[in-house]
């Protein structure tokens, strides 16, 4: 009698150590942040009233045996045991595409588009469905209906028979579907329109997103299938959703472009699988997104109508060289504080620059205003355009026109020095390819070996041994 009131107790008591433990957070939907309770302000992001409550079920230690454990899943290997052979990757028929990708779409692989909104991500991503023939893809949208879809399809006028649409948030449902039809490439359109019924929150918060891509996550790997994934962006122009969505996801890929500009650039932010500086270029069109093969031609204007104020630089842009127009102009401070602004170029290097032209080779520019734009609306990092960007501003200036013929490609330094710059020589070639007929490069940098080169090479290493060799009548 003893013993059968005591086993109740002892049974009912192991099993309450055993139940999970349940907890209540708060969850910024902006940065992910977490906080034991409700807070108006985030002090991780600042944003306000972006904390939702969320139920997070932790189990105990006891729980997890290692007898639980599936030994067979998963073991470890010597690096000696592992193939070399290399990933063959998918083809997309799109050669400015699989140069951002790296040569490709590789098996498995989560890819993140990301961009304003019209940009062109759903037009690409249906023009690469409709485009890869003979491999099943599946096209999941949570924006758009079937007819929608159908009408893109129309004005880009191309099929394909082995091109599957599924209107879904459901990821349970999106999942079964995949399961079922197993596709060889998976578009999601968009992440943040998915939701699983798993949480209680609506799609496109933290905690949807997480769980959401975690699940085709382990499908892609699991199946060696590529994903590709469209993001939504904030206003600041970071991708929506918590920062570890772009961990999770193998490659990140980056819109930009102009609405007033028909042409998009497709930047590499994150590829685990290629090069991080790569970009393609492509030109928004009736019939979808056209590639831009020489991409040169696209941002020069080759006319010379005289005009000064404009020089001709050659930047490097991942393997890419590119001949991109500066346009520069300086005039008299007319509100008492002289102004600086630029488009498509750091506003704190056009500063320095400014001071190194009037420290080291004594033009006065401290009391005039200087504007500064790289034509076609594209922005560059590549320190090389110095030398083109302080040749258009002292053309300005002067108001002394620099011919259309002539290049540019070298870094300033705070000392008036013009510094070497890295692949000259494709930089070189790029120039002459296009008809240039002299280029300005930096002295002593690493030798060139270069021949029957049509175009003439002017070494250069100080900012007022350039300026008379520039301007020299």
């Amino acid at each position: 009698m003893h013993k059968e009131t005591l086993y109740p107790i002892f049974t009912n008591s192991h099993q309450k150590e055993k139940m999970p433990k349940i907890k209540t957070i708060y969850v910024c939907q902006n940065c992910g942040n977490q906080s034991p309770k409700w807070i108006g302000h985030c002090p991780s992001c600042g944003e306000w009233n972006t904390y939702e409550e969320k139920i997070e079920i932790k189990k105990s230690k006891s729980a997890i045996l290692p007898d639980s454990v599936n030994y067979e899943d998963s073991q470890p290997y010597r690096l000696s045991e592992i193939s070399s052979e290399s990933i063959k990757r998918i083809d997309t028929c799109n050669r400015e595409l699989n140069r951002v990708l790296g040569g490709g779409l590789v098996p498995g692989s989560i890819v993140l588009i990301g961009g304003e909104p019209g940009i062109g991500k759903s037009t690409l991503v249906l023009q690469l469905a409709l485009d890869l023939k003979n491999r099943k893809i599946l096209y999941v949208s949570g924006e758009e209906s079937i007819q929608q879809i159908k009408i893109r399809a129309n004005r880009l006028k191309k099929e394909n028979e082995d091109c599957f649409f599924l209107c879904e948030t459901s990821l349970e449902k999106i999942l079964a579907y995949v399961e079922k039809l197993r596709p060889d490439l998976l578009i999601i359109d968009s992440i943040q329109t998915i939701a699983t019924s798993s949480i209680e929150s609506t799609a496109g918060t933290v905690s949807q997103i997480r769980e959401c891509t975690n699940g085709i996550m382990k499908y892609a790997k699991t199946q060696s299938t590529p994903v590709l994934l469209i993001g939504h962006i904030t206003k600041d122009g970071s991708l929506a959703g918590p920062k570890i969505l772009e961990h999770m996801v193998d490659t990140v890929l980056q819109f930009e472009g102009e609405n007033q500009y028909f042409y998009r650039i497709l930047r590499s932010v994150k590829n685990r699988f290629g090069s991080t500086s790569e970009l393609g270029i492509f030109e928004m069109g009736d019939s979808g997104m056209k590639e831009v093969l020489n991409p040169s031609e696209l941002f020069l204007n080759l006319e010379d109508n005289g005009l000064s104020g404009t020089a001709i630089a050659c930047a490097i842009e991942g393997n890419r060289p590119l001949l991109i127009e500066i346009q520069a102009l300086v005039s008299s401070a007319a509100y008492g504080t002289p102004q600086r602004s630029s488009t498509g170029f750091d506003t704190r290097r056009l500063n320095m620059l400014l001071a190194v032209l009037e420290k080291r080779a004594g033009f006065k520019l401290s009391s005039k205003d200087v504007f500064l734009n790289i034509a076609g609306g594209i922005s560059v990092d590549d320190p090389a355009i110095d030398l083109a960007v302080i040749s258009a501003i002292l053309s300005s200036n002067f108001n002394i026109p620099i011919d259309k013929n002539i290049a540019f490609s070298g870094e300033i330094g705070l000392s008036g020095e013009i510094r070497a710059v890295n692949r000259i020589s494709q930089r070189i070639m790029e120039a002459e390819k296009l008809g240039m007929k002299k280029i300005f490069i930096p002295k002593g940098g690493k030798s060139i070996e270069l021949k029957n080169l049509k175009v003439h090479i002017d070494s250069v290493s100080q900012v007022g041994e350039f300026f008379k060799k520039l301007f020299k009548k």
